[in-house]
């Protein structure tokens, strides 16, 4: 059969099914990675429920794309395996590529210097002032202004440096807590 003339199915029946579905999940990885990071990143604990949904209904929609036709036990596991196996050395040239480690995780952001919110930061990282207040007295200052320094760091958190930049606190950002009153 001519070069030109092979089709995606011919493509596909030539295939071994066990190296279909690791390309199939390598691909769909790195197309959520560059959706995720394009879209905007977010720890896990920061999802609000728009985004949890989104990754739900994302995941199911792409699970049939990453095993193809093989729906069996062993098509799943070799999915699944494919995604550790990626993930693992994906971390690895991530700590090894300051470079690589920009482009898909992006940079430390300031947030609030010298007691004044920089607000163009705050819009890029799509941190409310409300948000930024209550990460602040969860660092136990009371007040923005008392801030010398408050960091969204690249895994979420962010750090404050206040009295003169000589104490220094990392909270995790949290999803808003759901408070119930017991009757």
């Amino acid at each position: 059969m001519p070069l030109a003339k092979i089709t995606a199915q011919a493509y596909y029946k030539t295939m071994p099914p066990i190296l279909d579905i690791v390309i199939r999940t390598l691909v769909v990885y790195f197309f959520i990675l560059i959706g995720l990071r394009v879209f905007g990143k977010k720890e896990l604990a920061q999802l609000s429920v728009v985004d949890l949904v989104l990754i739900l209904l994302i995941s199911n929609s792409v699970q049939n794309a990453m095993v193809g036709p093989d729906v069996t036990l062993i098509g799943g596991l070799i999915a699944a395996a494919s995604l550790f196996v990626v993930n693992y050395f994906m971390r690895n040239v991530l700590y090894k590529s300051k470079k690589l480690s920009e482009l898909f995780e992006g940079d430390a952001l300031m947030l609030i210097y010298h007691g004044k919110p920089l607000v163009e930061h705050m819009a890029r990282a799509k941190i409310s002032m409300d948000e930024l207040e209550a990460a602040v007295r969860e660092h136990g200052v009371e007040r923005i202004k008392d801030v010398d320094l408050a960091v969204l760091e690249v895994d979420g958190n962010i750090s404050i440096l206040s009295n003169d930049f000589k104490h220094h606190t990392v909270k995790r950002r949290r999803a808003h807590k759901v408070i119930t009153k017991n009757d």
